[in-house]
């Protein structure tokens, strides 16, 4: 919760400091290179769930690597609040990125340790799990956006770090409680490979410093460069698992049977993700945010959704448990998902053409409603399917791949939104819209072979 409230609570701010002008307390860049930026940030928070999983499954575990990481986050903010202009950016949007992408793989995949083998409450735990996550995102935009409005961006920053601080003074004091399978090590490195590691880590730091001082790796290329990278660390990503000898020929039809669920996930989150790019210039430039004379600070957008998830996670959790063996498949929820992922950026048309500040505010609050509903019908159900469909020794890495999923797709929504101006409204959310829901589609009508290759998992 308080990670979540650390790590929304700087996103609710982060374009428009970005893109504010330095009267207005920002950074004066340009909004097509702050898309990119964020785009490639949120990217690489999903990106680094790969390093945070082969952390735990070969070098620390899962419960250490989330302490860890918890920690890294905390420096982050602390960078973004204390360090000016775009060293504070660069030092704090990495820190922050690296450290949440360890959080998030070990945090769910110890969520999983709390559930035997065909539990049928497993998805209602994780969409209970969903709801902590949520109360987090609820609140830290709110009191950043606050922050920022009455004393300026980088005290929004800091109770961002003080939130983290908070959430890891808790975290260690219960940890101890956290034992068996969440404090072992799967598939422990070789000591005698450790050097290698090192090595590799210290030349892909160098040269990601090379390319950025050369001129190569510029603020505007951030997300596709961050794309690619998503790309072939997933051709890698899969090519690893299913050439592995360590998996039974059962657990290579279920990695096999995740392939469509993740090109699904993937084109949800360029979509969905679109709340920390598109949906916040939208909500600065378009929204009419006067509310009985007081305008509300842009950041509080950001927590609209998180109260749909708070309200209605607890309903989905009932009715999955309610429904039992008698609930959707795995591959529809994911079709369903996407395709409604689809019609809430149909939604956007009515509004598409509005002057500059006359979009309603009840028409956005609306279409983030639709937003929640495809967001519960995939993404906790992917974490708890990520979770079921693992071969035993890649338990926390096939969950990294769910995130990586992830990653592709909040990488592209930043390139997506390059494309996106309100003089062309109607063009963009009709096509993104369209392309949805036709993936959807195919998703649900390719889903019995799905189910057959996954063996048994629902």
């Amino acid at each position: 919760m308080w990670e979540r409230f650390s790590f929304y609570g700087m996103q609710g701010i982060l374009l428009i400091y970005l893109y504010y002008s330095t009267a207005e307390g920002g950074l004066g860049i340009s909004q097509t290179t702050a898309t990119s930026i964020v785009g490639a940030y949120g990217g690489l928070v999903y990106l680094s769930t790969i390093l945070g999983a082969w952390l735990a499954d070969r070098v620390l575990s899962a419960e250490r690597t989330l302490f860890y990481s918890a920690i890294v986050v905390m420096a982050g903010h602390i960078a973004l609040a204390l360090l000016p202009g775009l060293l504070g950016v660069g030092v704090g949007l990495v820190l922050v990125a690296v450290g949440s992408g360890g959080v998030k793989a070990t945090a769910t995949s110890l969520v999983g340790t709390l559930y035997a083998p065909g539990d049928p409450r497993r998805d209602a735990g994780f969409s209970l799990y969903y709801l902590g996550i949520n109360l987090g995102a609820l609140v830290g935009p709110i009191l950043t956006g606050l922050l920022q409005t009455s004393l300026g961006f980088h005290w929004g920053f800091g109770l961002a770090a003080v939130g983290m601080g908070i959430g890891l003074v808790q975290y260690t004091i219960g940890r101890k409680l956290l034992v068996g399978a969440a404090r072992i090590v799967p598939n422990p490195l070789p000591h005698s490979r450790r050097p290698l590691m090192v090595a590799v880590a210290v030349t892909g730091v160098v040269v990601i410093a090379a390319l950025a001082f050369g001129g190569v790796l510029t603020a505007d290329r951030l997300a596709n460069v961050v794309v690619a990278l998503s790309a072939v660390a997933t051709v890698v990503y899969f090519v690893v698992i299913l050439r592995s000898s360590r998996i039974t020929g059962v657990e290579r039809r279920r990695v096999l049977a995740f392939i469509p669920m993740f090109i699904a996930s993937a084109a949800f989150w360029s979509l969905y993700q679109q709340q920390f790019t598109v949906v916040t210039i939208y909500s600065d430039q378009q929204l009419n945010r006067n509310i009985f004379g007081w305008e509300m600070p842009v950041s509080f957008v950001q927590s609209i959704n998180p109260i749909f998830i708070i309200l209605l996670s607890g309903t989905f959790a009932a009715l999955w448990t309610k429904l039992g063996t008698r609930q959707p498949s795995s591959p529809i929820k994911f079709a369903l998902g996407t395709a409604i992922m689809g019609v809430a950026f149909l939604l956007f048309l009515p509004m598409a053409g509005d002057a500059p500040g006359t979009a309603p505010l009840l028409g956005l609050i609306g279409i983030l409603f639709v937003f929640t509903i495809a967001e519960l019908l995939l993404s906790p159900v992917g974490l708890s399917l990520s979770t079921k469909l693992a071969p035993a020794a890649f338990r926390t890495q096939m969950v990294a791949l769910f995130f990586l999923s992830i990653a592709l797709g909040t990488a592209t929504s930043g390139v997506l939104a390059e494309f996106y101006s309100p003089t062309h409204e109607a063009v963009y959310f009709g096509v993104l819209g369209i392309l949805g829901i036709a993936l959807g589609a195919v998703l649900a009508a390719i889903s019995p072979f799905l189910r057959r290759l996954m063996g048994g998992v629902t």
